[in-house]
């Protein structure tokens, strides 16, 4: 966190902000709290009042009816006022959790706006990291405002309905001439004395409740991390753990980094100043009760009165101290704002096209590079240099190469997850960067090497929505080799994967997860499908085996196969040969094996995998 100054300028622009960001993600749950702290606010101050009155009535002999008529609306409203704020604070408790859901539902939506690059990016996956564990650990940033906005709006309530009274209290004394004490506290001295009282007691009360709120979120802080780091090591289990006995190493590692203390430390710092704050309040309370007993007994108001001065100069206080705490930890959480700020204005400076995709019947699409290459943001190093290549629809293309050699940089371009560096991307000849870019992604089917799975249903995963045709999902997922394992399933394709959600889910074996992949992507029906090295954990011969029925299975489409393997892939019409970003041999298989070059060198390296054992 930085050190840096902060004014109250900036926090009350960040703040301003904040309170926007919280309406808008969910506005009825605000209004909701400002309801519930209003009338949360108003309960103390009317049983104060009416029971000021009640006590006046006695003293002065009042009617018994007029005392039974204050008794009545006193019962009554306090009723009134109790219902409903049980009533808003059960509708809290339900908007609380939307608000909640909302917020994540908002957060996840801007990270789906955001382009591609910025999901890569290191600084913004760390930045998102430090956003959840500080909101996991003490609810900072945006989360601050909703679940502290009750008791806020209570203490700004009661300050703005304490005020008047506290007022007139000053203003309030006996006619007449009174000598020794009694005629003190009857004069304006004594109101001066107390009022000066008051704001010192408002102003040390403010200032310990900063401290202790400064200090006891410096050790939410450390239990952030520490928290954070806990969960990371609950991730490290598995048969490594116990063959080798990582047990010890990672159980000393938690010691060093989770520190119950921390929770110890804001105990001891809250009992602390709670002592201090408490002995501060029973000064005031002794000096109002001296004040207000003392003109009472001068006649300066009733018995009554004296009850009433005496909870609301005790409430007056405790409201500006509880207002000043909750305005100290939202200057606090100032700088966790900013950091959610940061995230959701990141900016997506990619260009949206706005020429619309030809539909066409015959899906004869050509795409074309060229001279494009490429960089990483924040990188000086080229991934792709001067690549020049053409393909048209039905075409079955192989890109083969090391490790790091560009493919699948090559394929994020030809996707436009991003833009060239140099260069143009062409389709039909118009470059792709003017088409809409919804339509264009629509074109292509992919299934990356780090292919994704949900715990959701088998249709949701194939189909990627919740409305689908079943039909057509179930033909897909038999095609990519599942009927045998979707006949068997009693609930077919609402059967969901693994068992985080549902008892009776499916675990799937490698294989079949890479089929469920590619039943996503036949299911997409894009005129281009592309496999960037899905098999990469299979052996040579059994990847090779896979790609063929692919090939199968894909029929007309336009085909581009990845894979540094070249076994794989030599049923295409045509194999790309990348190093170091660069195209440096293409042509058919046998071509490329007989010349001189990259691709030969890779094929005599790795022939002694392609050959199947011969048996005894």
């Amino acid at each position: 966190m930085s050190s840096e100054k902060r004014t109250w300028k900036q926090d009350g622009r960040t703040l301003a902000r904040g309170i926007k960001l919280a309406y808008r993600i969910c506005p009825t749950a605000m209004i909701y709290q400002i309801a519930h702290g209003f009338v949360g606010a108003i309960s103390p101050y009317f049983s104060l009042y009416m029971s000021s009155l009640l006590v006046n009535g006695l003293a002065a002999g009042a009617p018994a009816k007029e005392l039974l008529k204050l008794a009545a609306v006193s019962v009554t409203g306090l009723f009134s006022i109790g219902m409903g704020n049980h009533v808003l604070a059960k509708k809290n408790e339900v908007w609380f959790r939307t608000w909640w859901i909302s917020s994540r539902w908002y957060f996840a939506e801007a990270q789906n706006r955001m382009k591609f690059a910025h999901l890569e990016n290191p600084d913004v996956i760390l930045l998102r990291e430090e956003i959840d564990a500080a909101e996991n650990a003490t609810g900072a940033g945006v989360h601050m405002f909703q679940w502290s906005l009750v008791d806020i709006m209570g203490h700004l309530f009661g300050l703005l309905l304490s005020l008047p009274l506290v007022c007139s209290m000053f203003f309030t004394s006996a006619k007449g001439s009174f000598g020794g004490f009694s005629g003190f506290v009857n004069s304006p001295y004594a109101s001066i004395l107390l009022i000066l009282l008051i704001a010192a007691d408002a102003v040390i009360a403010v200032r310990l409740t900063n401290r202790k709120t400064e200090l006891t979120q410096k050790e939410w802080e450390h239990l952030a991390e520490s928290n954070t780091r806990n969960f990371a090591f609950e991730e490290l289990r598995g048969s490594d753990v116990i063959m080798f006995n990582m047990k010890r190493v990672i159980l000393h590692v938690m010691k060093e980094v989770i520190r119950p203390q921390y929770v110890q430390n804001v105990q001891k710092i809250s009992s602390r100043y709670d002592c201090l704050l408490a002995l501060l309040k029973s000064v005031l309370n002794l000096a109002v009760f001296l004040f207000t007993a003392g003109r009472a007994f001068v006649g300066a108001f009733g018995i009554g009165n004296f009850i009433l001065y005496q909870g609301t100069v005790s409430r007056f206080v405790g409201s500006a101290a509880g207002l000043s705490a909750y305005l100290g930890m939202l200057r606090h959480n100032s700088r966790y704002l900013e950091k959610q700020y940061e995230f959701l204005d990141l900016p997506n400076d990619m260009y949206q096209g706005k020429l619309a995709v030809e539909k066409r019947d015959d899906i004869d699409y050509e795409i074309e590079f060229r001279d494009v290459s490429f960089r990483y943001p924040r990188s000086e190093t080229w991934v792709l240099r001067h690549v020049n290549m053409k393909f048209k629809i039905g075409d079955r293309l192989a890109i083969v190469g090391e490790n790091g050699s560009g493919k699948t940089t090559f394929i994020k371009l030809l996707c436009r997850l991003y833009d060239p560096t140099e260069g143009t991307i062409l389709l039909n000849g118009i470059d792709i960067t003017r088409y809409r870019h919804d339509e264009y992604m629509a074109l292509f089917s992919v299934v990356f090497q780090d292919y994704k799975l949900f715990p959701f249903s088998l249709a949701a995963n194939v189909t990627a929505s919740h409305e689908y045709d079943a039909e057509k999902a179930e033909d897909c997922l038999r095609r990519a080799g599942l009927a045998k394992c979707l006949s068997s399933l009693e609930r077919g394709i609402e059967t969901a994967i693994g068992r985080q959600y549902e008892n009776d889910g499916i675990d799937l074996s490698g294989g079949e997860a890479q089929k469920v992949a590619l039943a996503r992507a036949l299911y997409k029906d894009a005129p281009f499908v592309v496999l960037d090295e899905p098999t990469v954990a299979l052996d040579p011969i059994a990847e090779a085996a896979v790609y063929e029925s692919f090939n199968q299975i894909l029929e007309n489409k336009t085909s581009i196969f990845i894979s540094h393997r070249l076994s794989s892939c030599r049923f295409c019409d045509e194999i790309a040969v990348f190093e170091n970003g660069q195209i440096v041999q293409r042509g058919t298989h046998e071509a490329l094996v007989e010349a001189d070059g990259k691709y030969r060198e890779l094929w005599n390296a790795q022939a002694q995998y392609y050959r199947e054992e011969e048996p005894a």
